[in-house]
């Protein structure tokens, strides 16, 4: 508070005499303002470790933020899933014939006919080449 107060002073003391009134400082107003304090400089080579510990800083950063990115989007199979339950449906009303083979973007698709026991089962199957994904859905024909 009392150096804000010594700042209004000096600064209207200053406008005083730009407009060519001059005011005597006081002693006491200069003692408050310690012109003699010196900010410690740092050296080049300080400066230049810490922008390189900055630089390191935000390269891990976006190292690890293009990792999570890169495996949600690698781990997405909402559209094969999509595929999938659309071909499920074609089948359940008789649009498609089995052994059914198609490819998918980047995905095998496969649909097979087992008989497992008593029931006949008809396998849903999707494997991706690129990330070894498998997908595999199971319904029980009538």
């Amino acid at each position: 508070m009392v150096v804000l107060k010594t700042v209004s002073r000096l600064r209207l003391s200053l406008r005083n005499i730009h407009k060519g009134k001059v005011l005597k400082i006081s002693k006491q107003t200069l003692e408050h303002l310690n012109l003699d304090y010196r900010v410690r400089a740092s050296t080049l080579m300080e400066t230049l470790v810490a922008t390189v510990l900055i630089v390191v800083v935000f390269m891990m950063a976006s190292m690890i933020l293009n990792n999570l990115f890169s495996n949600s989007i690698k781990s997405n199979t909402r559209d094969v899933e999509a595929y999938l339950s659309e071909l499920n449906y074609l089948y359940l009303n008789d649009k498609l014939s089995l052994p059914y083979y198609d490819d998918y973007k980047q995905w095998e698709i496969s649909i097979v006919a087992d008989k497992n026991n008593t029931q006949n089962i008809i396998l849903f199957e999707a494997k991706n080449s690129k990330t070894n994904q498998n997908i595999l859905k199971e319904i029980i024909a009538n």
